[in-house]
């Protein structure tokens, strides 16, 4: 990391941030079809990532696994030389904790698990205590049946057993554990679970927002080997979610450590930000703050395709 005189890029390199956007890979893109208003499908956000040289998009949706679509999209327009890849997100409608439907899309070709998000108790919880709290998290289009919340661990703070063997079949296919929206009380006992049984790849999304992890957190869950995912819809001007300004971003980077950070979209919302727009500015911001050109690569492709596994 560079300190003197950050924003010297502006005028010696303009062109950094367009080169640093060529070979990135977003792993929490929001595109459709979707029960969310979303701006762009997947076909769509191919193409807009393909416009600017990125590498890879991971299709998140908490309601389905974008995976039959992704590798469709794959064979069909390889041409566009933007993979698109996909996870498993173990909400209500994929029927909670299931098994089933982890093996199916492990076998499919997906590339993650995520644990509960808009269905994991602690989601629901914030939303019941936080009269705003529709105003800072996207609102489906028409209002769907209640959820049942979903949590991993039982009230002395153990691991339920139907959560073992999925991790079991995780590690099996070595592919990416994400904490989705558990609390933090949570994502220990699973992640501590998950290295027991041979889980090597382990990600955080947002750990400041709504899973309510601290700085010391983020330190200690980097020490796990766990990378952390930052949101770029909270730090860009004009998102509808922007929470934190860009000495929040630093320390959030300080405490998890540049080879463990990743920057993703988290991007497809109507009324936001394009997803490339997205990321050219939160790289600018980083360069801005004094981070080099091979840190902020890091951050927004090298450290995602450790993660992923992609060559």
């Amino acid at each position: 990391m560079t300190t003197a005189n950050p924003t010297a890029w502006r005028t010696t390199d303009p062109g950094l941030p367009d080169r640093l956007l060529e070979g990135a890979i977003d792993l929490h893109c929001h595109s459709g079809p979707s029960v969310m208003p979303r701006y762009f499908d997947h076909y769509d956000a191919m193409h807009e990532a393909s416009s600017v040289g990125m590498r890879a998009l991971l299709i998140k949706d908490h309601y389905y696994s974008a995976t039959p679509v992704t590798e469709m999209l794959n064979k069909k327009f390889s041409h566009l030389k933007v993979t698109l890849l996909s996870g498993v997100p173990l909400n209500n409608t994929t029927g909670g904790l299931n098994l089933y439907a982890v093996e199916h899309g492990i076998k499919l070709g997906a590339k993650l698990v995520w644990m509960p998000t808009f269905s994991s108790k602690n989601h629901l919880d914030h939303h019941k205590k936080d009269e705003h709290f529709k105003d800072k998290f996207p609102q489906t289009k028409k209002v769907m049946t209640e959820p049942t919340p979903l949590t991993v661990t039982d009230e002395a703070g153990k691991l339920l057993p139907e959560v073992l063997p999925i991790l079991d079949m995780i590690a099996e296919s070595d592919i990416v554990l994400s904490s989705g929206h558990l609390h933090i009380s949570e994502i220990w006992p699973l992640f501590e679970e998950a290295k027991r049984r041979g889980v090597k790849r382990l990600l955080c999304n947002h750990p400041t927002y709504v899973v309510d992890a601290s700085l010391e957190d983020i330190r200690q869950l980097v020490g796990m080997g766990a990378y952390m995912e930052h949101s770029m819809c909270m730090f860009v001007p004009g998102s509808k979610f922007k929470f934190y300004d860009p000495p929040e971003l630093q320390a959030m980077i300080t405490a998890g450590s540049i080879d463990r950070t990743i920057l993703g979209s988290d991007l497809g919302q109507i009324g936001n930000p394009r997803l490339i727009d997205g990321f050219k500015n939160v790289i600018e911001t980083c360069l801005d703050l004094g981070y080099s050109e091979v840190d902020v690569r890091k951050m927004v492709s090298t450290n995602a395709a450790q993660l992923i596994g992609l060559e």
